[in-house]
Formats: C-alpha cells, sequence, structure tokens
C-alpha cells in the first residue's frame, strides 16, 4: 500500500532524533535546535510512539538511544540530507532557470564517482562559459536504463554486468565488491569464511535490478552457487551498511563504498576464496542519439577518469 501524508513521519521529528544521535543527549540536541528540554523529551516520546519503537533507554541519570534508536537515526539522517537536497535543488533552479542536462547514475557512481566528474567540470569551466547544469537522478542499474532507453535522460552509468539491446556504452571505472562485517561480528576475527558460510550467515542484499546484486549473483552462478530465496533486502547501500553495523548483518558491497569503514574500524572485510566479485563501471547512452554539448563534457570527463 502507497505511503499517503498523514502516514509520513514528519521532518522535524526526524531532525530531533538525528540531533540526540550527533550531540549525545536530549538537552544538547534541544539547545542545538533551539527548542526546550521538555519539548525536545515530548517529541521523541511522540515519535516512540508514532513508530512503535523504543528509541530511548531513559534512567535516573539521564536518557541515550538504545540500538534500534541509533540504527533510525542512521536511516533518518539519510531523509534529511534527502530533504535538505531537494531545497538546495529547488533554490537552484530559482536562481538559475536555464536548460539542464539530465543524467543518471547507480548508487555506487553517484555516491562516489560522480561527484569527482562534476567537481572537476566546475573547477575547469569552458570557454564562454562555466560548468554544465547538471540534474543527477539516482535509481538502480536497471531503471538507469530504462531512463535512457526512454529519452529521460541523456547519459546513464551503471554497475550491471549486462546491457540491453539499444544502448552504446565505455567503461569508466573498475570496481570490486567486498563482503563486510561489524567489528563485533564473530567473522570479524576470522581470515576468511566458505561461500556457503556466506549464504546462510545473515546475508543482507541489495533490491532486484541492482548491479551489486547482479554481480554477486553471477559471482555465485560460477561456483554453482544462488541467493537464498526470501533473503532480507534493502534499498540503498547507508542502509545495508547499517545493517551490518547495527544489526550484524552480513553484506557485499562495492570496494568504493566501504573504504572508509572499513579504515576507521566501522566495517571489517571478510575474504571469501573462490568467489570473483570485479565489475566495470559504465556510462551508456542510447544508440543513434548525438548527445548535447553539456552531456559531451560529461561524457568527456568520466572517460578520462578511466584513462
Amino acid at each position: 500500500m502507497a505511503t499517503t501524508a498523514r502516514d509520513r513521519t514528519s521532518l522535524s521529528a526526524l531532525e530531533l532524533l538525528v540531533a540526540t544521535d550527533s550531540h549525545g543527549s536530549i538537552s544538547a540536541a534541544a539547545r542545538a535546535l533551539g527548542v526546550a528540554q521538555p519539548t525536545a523529551s515530548a517529541g521523541l516520546r511522540a515519535l516512540e510512539r508514532r513508530l512503535g519503537l523504543d528509541l530511548l533507554e531513559r534512567t535516573t541519570r539521564g536518557s541515550r538511544l538504545t540500538e534500534t534508536g541509533r540504527a533510525t537515526a542512521a536511516w533518518a539522517r539519510e531523509v534529511i540530507e534527502a530533504s535538505d537536497r531537494f531545497e538546495t535543488s529547488v533554490a537552484a533552479l530559482r536562481d538559475a532557470p536555464a536548460a539542464r542536462v539530465r543524467v543518471a547514475a547507480s548508487l555506487t557512481v553517484a555516491e562516489y564517482l560522480a561527484p569527482r566528474w562534476l567537481a572537476r567540470l566546475a573547477l575547469e569551466g569552458a570557454p564562454g562559459g562555466g560548468a554544465p547544469d547538471v540534474e543527477l537522478v539516482v535509481r538502480n542499474s536497471r531503471e538507469v536504463t530504462d531512463l535512457v532507453l526512454d529519452g529521460g535522460v541523456e547519459l546513464g552509468f551503471v554497475e550491471s554486468a549486462t546491457l540491453r539491446r539499444g544502448l552504446r556504452s565505455r567503461t569508466v571505472a573498475h570496481d570490486r565488491l567486498v563482503v563486510v562485517v561489524g567489528p563485533a561480528h564473530p567473522w570479524a576475527r576470522r581470515s576468511a569464511v566458505r561461500v556457503d558460510e556466506l549464504l546462510s550467515g545473515g546475508l543482507v542484499v541489495r533490491e532486484r535490478g541492482s548491479g551489486t546484486r547482479e554481480t554477486l549473483e553471477r559471482g555465485l552462478a560460477t561456483l554453482g552457487e544462488r541467493l537464498p530465496d526470501h533473503l532480507p533486502y534493502l534499498g540503498s547501500t547507508a542502509a545495508l551498511k547499517t545493517a551490518v553495523q547495527h544489526g550484524g548483518a552480513v553484506a557485499v558491497l562495492s570496494s568504493l563504498a566501504v573504504a572508509d569503514d572499513v579504515a576507521r574500524g566501522a566495517l571489517v572485510r571478510v575474504a571469501v576464496p573462490g568467489l570473483e566479485l570485479d565489475r566495470r563501471l559504465r556510462m551508456v547512452w542510447k544508440d543513434g542519439t548525438a548527445l548535447s554539448s553539456a552531456a559531451r563534457r560529461i561524457a568527456a570527463a568520466a572517460a578520462a577518469s578511466s584513462a
């Protein structure tokens, strides 16, 4: 059933939860948001009732977020950041209502590669003008190819190993998927696990249509294995990392996406001998279509990264 406006949790409640997680206490969160502490406390109690979750552990020495509260705060932070991006994008449309070039990218490319290309274009500029005005649409790889073929975007960037007819492509980066667990997980102290252990050990995956999931399925198929039916699936890299860090799950993610987390010890890579998860990240465009000048500049910046 589709969520209606009446069913949605308010942004102010989520901001209060995120502020409590960031500042360590309700009183500090209240000060940061400029509200009275009783108001903040009442707001969090209302959020707990709204969600049906125990978000706070209350003691005589104060209140702190539960594990469930911290995981919920991580997801709430994504919502707040998305809202901020929306406001920024709308403001940009008001201030510069010029024609835009629409580009679609899968999550890994959108989060870890596309910002570098666009920043490079902004710094380089162009004769007689600045960087192209880009609208970046984030979807999974299958949805990106749909948008390209339907003419909804000029360029797409995908993680999938296979391409549909009617598309042309160019490799812009090479990537490898890795198995990750939280530092408290029993596997964090092991040098390697077997494929059968991976499949039965609390694995969470991306949704169907995701390039990350397709790469994992292809790697398993070469070993004569397949994903079990009815595995939990989540729609973003951030959600998978939260499930691993706070829920004790196991995930297979891009090495680009987890590099910082592994470096600071928030995630631990686990080897799975024999499971090959290398992949190409590709730029795609509709065969027979002439790209606009702005799209050609984005394509050139992306192609330069693979040179």
